[in-house]
């Protein structure tokens, strides 16, 4: 999904760039050898690393070690073959899972290790948090320019929308069309429905990836601490869990109930992120959440049974 909107984002911009990409099926990036083989065949200037394994909850909470495992591997292998082809420019994309479970609201960056991590998603925050100080390190060892974003929830066309890996909002729109469809008096939403979350369209994050990437590197490192280099980028908004199953309920015009199953976890009790410093830079999100929301279930509706919806599990 993110991969994807950047390519959209760098195409319609910047039309005469080379970008260079490849499949999970032509490119295995936890294979060391074959991740530097192919940076040694490739001239690049510049390496977004969007490559993640990503999931809600339930995968977080199957599977930890693949979760922590591959999440390190890619980066090690992506970073560690920039740096040894100099490549001078490179921007990481973390989550914003990397900050403690009680944070203060809304979340700074330099809360970042300053507290015990959510239980459900820890192996995906400590590679994201390795993936920070990576690029940190690169940056202090090898004077190299690599850059660290930190999104929010995400959510757009191209998303996940397997129940059995997906995040909280593309999985209550897969349960919610698929009610509609099969007159279902019920929707079963997980914990209860207190949690809030905050949701940011994937065509404002490549657009923030986009825009910090070629930000001037004077401008961009006199604005920014080399100890807390990494930039929140959100909405500054957020929504409980029971507000959002409403509001999907409403858009795709369910009729039946919803219920809350209180035995499953609810997650971080907040996660609202701190955007002031991302602002600062002059960025800021332009999609509102209703519009992208319902642009994303039309999307969905669109997709649902074409092998393009399949080929995301």
């Amino acid at each position: 999904m993110v991969g994807s909107a950047i390519h959209r984002n760098i195409k319609k911009n910047y039309p005469n760039d080379n970008i260079i990409v490849q499949t999970r099926s032509e490119l295995d990036l936890l294979d060391q050898s074959k991740t530097l083989n192919f940076f040694d065949k490739n001239e690049i200037d510049e390496v977004y690393l969007c490559a993640a394994k990503v999931g809600g909850i339930k995968a977080n909470s199957s599977y930890p070690y693949e979760f922590l495992y591959e999440n390190m591997q890619m980066e090690l292998n992506l970073i560690n073959s920039a740096i040894k082809k100099n490549i001078p420019k490179l921007l990481f994309l973390g989550s914003s899972c990397i900050y403690p479970k009680y944070s203060k609201q809304p979340i700074k960056e330099e809360y970042l290790l300053s507290g015990k991590l959510e239980e459900t998603n820890e192996p995906y925050a400590l590679a994201k948090i390795s993936g920070i100080k990576l690029c940190e390190s690169a940056n202090s060892q090898f004077g190299l320019d690599y850059r660290s974003l930190m999104p929010t929830n995400l959510y757009g066309p191209g998303d996940l929308f397997d129940l059995e890996n997906s995040h909280v909002l593309p999985a209550l729109i897969s349960k919610f069309v698929d009610a509609v469809q099969n007159n279902n008096e019920r929707v079963f939403v997980w914990g209860s429905g207190t949690a809030r979350r905050e949701f940011l369209h994937v065509d404002d994050l490549a657009k923030a990836a986009v825009y910090f990437m070629n930000m001037d590197k004077n401008k961009f490192w006199k604005m920014n601490d080399d100890n807390v280099s990494h930039i929140n980028i959100g909405t500054g908004l957020d929504i409980s869990i029971l507000e959002l199953a409403q509001l999907i309920k409403q858009i795709t015009n369910f009729k039946g109930e919803i219920f809350l199953d209180k035995t499953k976890p609810d997650g971080m009790p907040q996660k609202l992120l701190n955007i002031e410093k991302a602002m600062s830079f002059g960025w800021k999100p332009e999609i509102l959440f209703f519009d992208g929301l319902s642009n994303t279930i039309k999307w969905y509706k669109e997709n649902k049974s074409s092998n393009s919806l399949r080929g995301l599990s």
